[in-house]
């Protein structure tokens, strides 16, 4: 198991460079094989790990490069689980397209692993942390409720939510045999469900904000349960980062005890950039021997965050859980789907560069 805490660390999606982001829209517009691009692909990687590692962190992701959406791609890898357009959500901030949403349209069932091979590729070309980011049960019928799964196969909500927790439990039993010791789960819903008026539209659609976060922990915590002892499992969220834009804000309040004290994970992941996220109050609920990852560098911009402050911000949060339980990372991913936020590659590495500079300072390793 990756020894704890890892100081230094980061969500795990990262700019895609512009070879591959040219070959896999040639791919989709199928005038490229997929052996091309799964070539093309590996190379990237392999260059995004090798600049991780010169960088100085331990854990290294694929920045998922094989995909175009951070949770998507690997909810679409069930059976019975499809994808369908919406429309843009009147709080998402910015205009223009918006991400589509999982619908479940039969059984869910993981009939063949889905990210095993891009785990098993990562971990052959890096000699850190291989680590896999995979979406949270929750966000198979998150945005869409009760109305995208299907009556038919699920008149029954209850064994919807049994067999989505079964066919989780299979992939992560396959990625575990395939050496994976760091797995990360993430899930938007906990923190967009902090946001006053994001709770009112799930209540207007008949879905009570309370319950949710409950199901959605428990859901989460029967995939890890029983976890062999040497795998590390993190969790991350945020509240909204499509093209630097976000959807909710909302201190922690409404979900702290019950998830910083009841989600049985090892490390948060937390959003900490901006006045949106609240303070760090809601800590004060972090269970014993658990890591909170202050999210204080954003990725939505490319200003350079003063190492003075972030310093400082570490301090604020130290007061209220013992520094040995913190540690550091940008707030989301930089590209957390294949469009990318705005800035360029160069400042994304100095942002992670700075991640690494001022936990080396604050922590001494």
């Amino acid at each position: 198991m990756p020894q704890l805490p890892l100081r230094a660390d980061h969500v795990g999606s990262l700019l895609r460079p512009k070879r591959l982001a040219t070959t896999r829209q040639s791919w989709r517009d199928g005038e490229t094989p997929k052996d091309e691009l799964t070539a093309i692909e590996d190379e990237c990687i392999a260059e995004l790990v090798a600049h991780q590692e010169r960088v100085g962190l331990r854990a290294i992701t694929d920045g998922e490069f094989r995909r175009d959406w951070w949770h998507l791609d690997f909810l679409n890898g069930f059976d019975g689980i499809g994808l369908a357009q919406r429309e843009r959500p009147a709080n998402f901030s910015g205009e223009g397209e918006s991400p589509p949403i999982p619908v479940v349209v039969g059984k869910v069932r993981h009939t063949a692993p889905i990210f095993v091979d891009a785990f098993k590729y990562l971990a052959s070309v890096t000699k850190g942390v291989p680590k896999i980011t995979i979406p949270g049960p929750g966000m198979a019928s998150f945005m869409g409720g009760r109305k995208v799964i299907d009556q038919d196969a699920y008149p029954d909500i209850e064994e919807y939510w049994d067999d989505l927790v079964t066919a989780y439990r299979s992939e992560v039993e396959a990625l575990y045999a395939a050496g994976c010791r760091y797995l990360q789960l993430d899930d938007v819903s906990f923190a967009y469900l902090c946001d006053p008026d994001f709770r009112e539209q799930m209540k207007a659609r008949g879905d009570d904000a309370d319950d949710m976060i409950v199901r959605h922990r428990d859901a989460m915590n029967a995939v890890i349960a029983g976890r062999p002892d040497d795998l590390l499992v993190s969790t991350h969220m945020c509240r909204g980062n499509f093209r630097s834009r976000w959807v909710a804000s909302g201190g922690y309040e409404p979900i702290a005890e019950r998830i910083f004290g009841g989600l049985d994970v090892d490390a948060f992941f937390l959003e900490f950039d901006s006045e949106r996220a609240g303070g760090f109050e809601p800590l004060r609920y972090l269970a014993p021997n658990k890591i909170a990852v202050l999210g204080l560098v954003t990725t939505k911009t490319a200003e350079l965050e003063p190492a003075d402050e972030l310093r400082r911000r570490i301090d604020e949060a130290a007061a209220i859980v013992p520094l040995d339980q913190l540690a550091l990372s940008p707030q989301c991913g930089f590209s957390s789907t294949h469009h990318g936020n705005d800035l360029t590659e160069d400042e994304q590495w100095s942002k992670l560069e700075l991640v690494v500079q001022v936990s080396e300072k604050v922590w001494g390793d």
